[in-house]
């Protein structure tokens, strides 16, 4: 997973819980925690997961687990963020905090339908560190649903590492090998 971001943007780890196939159970797993308003999924995903990671020599050390943030506009009609439900779960299991220490500054389409350079320019400039005193010095936890060509955590990553003295690990709820 973590090769989809060599070269591109420095992380320190990177893991999955599952392996995304389309027509699979997780692929139903990840559509009902974001269309069929289900999100104790994503909070009890976290919470196994969590507990997982906590052990990790590399992933139990991070400090602070930042979701990437939904539009407003959005989260409003789903009402709520998944990944922040998946956050919020993997804070119980590891026992760190989580916070909204990222904000998305613009409204973008939906990733899914959109070619690999598409999903690149399409979040590029989507995302601001709304909370950099926070998160300063921190190894950040940087979490999401699904990663498929790695633009949204490419993006979130790269806003979070502008902060001074910060590492950021990347871990989803599932892997989508395109």
């Amino acid at each position: 997973m973590t090769e989809h971001f060599w070269g591109r943007v420095k992380l320190e780890y990177g893991a999955s819980f599952y392996y995304f196939k389309k027509g699979g159970l997780v692929q139903q797993l990840i559509h009902n925690l974001k269309y069929a308003n289900k999100p104790e999924i994503g909070l009890r995903l976290g919470q196994l997961y969590g507990k997982v990671l906590k052990k990790s020599p590399f992933l139990g050390q991070a400090e602070i687990i930042i979701p990437v943030p939904l539009h407003p506009r959005k989260q409003k009609m789903r009402g709520y963020n998944q990944s922040a439900k998946f956050a919020q779960g993997l804070s119980l299991g590891m026992e760190i905090p989580w916070s909204a220490a990222l904000h998305r500054n613009m409204m973008t389409a939906t990733q899914t339908q959109k070619a690999r350079i598409e999903r690149f320019s399409n979040v590029e400039h989507a995302f601001e560190v709304a909370k950099p005193n926070f998160i300063k010095g921190k190894h950040l936890l940087l979490v999401d649903d699904v990663i498929t060509t790695g633009a949204t955590l490419e993006a979130c990553a790269h806003q979070l590492l502008t902060v001074p003295d910060t590492k950021v690990s990347v871990v989803t709820i599932a892997f989508a090998e395109q």
